[in-house]
């Protein structure tokens, strides 16, 4: 076969040599881009063309790819209008809604623990100062004419509005049934404690002592009044006090009585006359003079139950007591206990006082102290508390009074105590809400329309924050002075690697069209050969 090719070889191995020489030549070329890694000498003489181009230029190649990346690649200005495309900001908002919505999701533990661990002693060491500068702040401000000044300003205004208004327009229908069913509360309580019951006992006691060991008379120890009044009364009660008592005569048990009494006194009368008795026995029926007295009765019943209820008469019964009720008025206390013994007056004074103290405990004396109350509700509800106060205070009592109120709240601010119950105060709500109370899930107290705005706030705010920021900061990092850091840092191996991996594919045509040039050659070779 190789026979039959040789009359053909003369026109074949010229275009053949010469690709394969153009393939041969070009790879060659290739390699020594990056072969030697180093220079070869020979007898200390250093071989031409080595190392190859890439090692021997290695420096000038990555101050040339650190300039391209950092003046044409990686500038600014790229960076700048890349943050400000539509999908790098919806990346941007996807992302900040994904984290701040895992973070509100999440079970949260004191502030404190959201500080990175490094980093909360430094945290806490920041609260103290803080609350120290805040308290210095506040105490200064205390101090200051400025916070008086406010404070007196304040205290005016607030003390004008509350006096300009009157009892009714703060008791409103609900307020006004709050406040009589505390007072009603504080009344009774009040009246049936027992240092009430002892106030009354001994104010008991002590009036007693004093109407006994002295020697007025009843008028001069009771009111006017009410020797008037039980005076009137006694008027009211004699026309049916006399009628009541004409009509026991008519009473079977007060008649039965009065038949008794009669007799008694018959023979009380008979046995008195002594010798004379038997003497009128004789003459008079005894037995049918009994039997005589109850129609005696009845009609001497009639004639008194009618003389008794005579306007003269019961003006008579009237005047007579009145004038017995004047005379006793008239003796000292004294005269009526002359003979009683001690234990009876000792009795009646534990009967008063029982009597006194239960009055006093009683839901009558409650309510009688509530009706007080309410009726003198009722008479200032309508005044205001300026007019009230105008009254009861001397003049120029109220204007003292408010400026006695501002000095001793003034003084009650800036004093030690104050100063260190809000020391205090502050320390244990900061350690509460600072490093001992969890935050818990932030997503059931926020809503769900102020997630939105945060989320919208945030992408918003990262947006500009690296708009403004990051091309500066591009420019401030040097990208060119990186990249030839980078690249003179790597090995030359990596390097080839690199150049391959990029330029592989076209190193390969390049060797291709180094056979196809040298193909071409060799057939014009063998063209001007034949011409020849």
């Amino acid at each position: 076969m190789i026979a039959d090719l040789q009359p053909y070889l003369p026109y074949l191995l010229p275009p053949l040599l010469g690709a394969f020489i153009g393939y041969v030549t070009n790879y060659i070329a290739i390699r020594m881009l990056f072969r030697p890694l180093r220079p070869w000498r020979i007898l200390g003489v250093r071989v031409p063309m080595t190392p190859g181009i890439i090692p021997a230029k290695r420096h000038e190649l990555a101050a040339r790819m650190g300039e391209m990346v950092g003046s044409h690649l990686l500038t600014g200005e790229d960076v700048g209008r890349a943050l400000e495309k539509d999908v790098f900001r919806r990346e941007i908002k996807d992302a900040v809604g994904d984290k701040l919505d895992r973070f509100l999701e999440r079970e949260l533990g004191p502030l404190e623990q959201l500080v990175p661990g490094d980093f909360r002693p430094r945290f806490r060491e920041l609260v103290e100062l803080l609350r120290w500068k805040l308290l210095k702040a506040v105490f200064a401000y205390l101090d200051g004419e400025a916070f008086a000044g406010r404070l007196r300003e304040l205290l005016r205004r607030k003390g004008d509005a509350w006096l300009a208004r009157d009892l009714e327009s703060f008791l409103t229908p609900e307020r006004y049934v709050r406040l009589r069913s505390h007072l009603d509360e504080r009344i009774s309580a009040f009246l049936q404690s027992p240092a009430m019951a002892r106030a009354v006992e001994q104010f008991i006691d002590a009036k007693i002592e004093e109407w006994i060991s002295s020697q007025a008379t009843l008028r001069e120890l009771l009111p006017a009044d009410l020797i008037e009044v039980i005076v009137a009364q006694l008027d009211k009660e004699v026309p049916p006090l006399l009628e009541k008592f004409g009509g026991l005569f008519y009473d079977p048990d007060f008649r039965t009585r009065l038949v008794i009494k009669g007799r008694q006194a018959i023979e009380a009368f008979l046995d008195s006359l002594g010798g004379l008795s038997g003497l009128l026995g004789g003459f008079i029926n005894l037995e049918k003079l009994y039997g005589r007295i109850p129609e005696f009765l009845d009609k001497a019943g009639d004639e008194i139950a009618r003389w008794l209820k005579e306007d003269k008469t019961q003006e008579q019964v009237a005047q007579l007591l009145r004038g017995r009720i004047e005379a006793l008025l008239d003796r000292p206390l004294a005269s009526y206990l002359e003979k009683v013994p001690y234990e009876k007056v000792a009795g009646a004074r534990r009967f008063v006082r029982a009597k006194a103290v239960e009055y006093v405990r009683s839901r009558r004396a409650s309510e009688a102290a509530l009706g007080l109350a309410e009726r003198g509700i009722e008479r200032l509800k309508d005044r205001s508390f300026a007019s009230l106060l105008d009254k009861v205070l001397p003049a120029g009592g109220l204007e003292q009074g408010r400026e006695a109120l501002h000095e001793r709240i003034l003084a009650a601010l800036r004093s030690a105590e104050a100063r260190e119950i809000l020391a205090q105060v502050l320390e244990e709500k900061t350690e509460d809400w600072l490093f001992r109370k969890p935050l818990g899930r932030l997503s059931a107290r926020v809503p769900a329309d102020v997630r939105e705005e945060l989320s919208e706030g945030l992408c918003r705010q990262l947006g500009e924050l690296l708009k403004k920021e990051v091309p500066p900061l591009v420019e401030t990092l040097n990208v060119q002075r990186m990249v030839e850091e980078k690249v003179n840092s790597l090995e030359l191996l990596k390097v080839e690697g690199l150049l391959m991996g990029i330029m592989k594919e076209q190193f390969k045509y390049i060797n291709l069209f180094g056979a196809l040039l040298g193909f071409l050659i060799g057939l014009i070779n063998l063209l001007v050969l034949g011409l020849r």
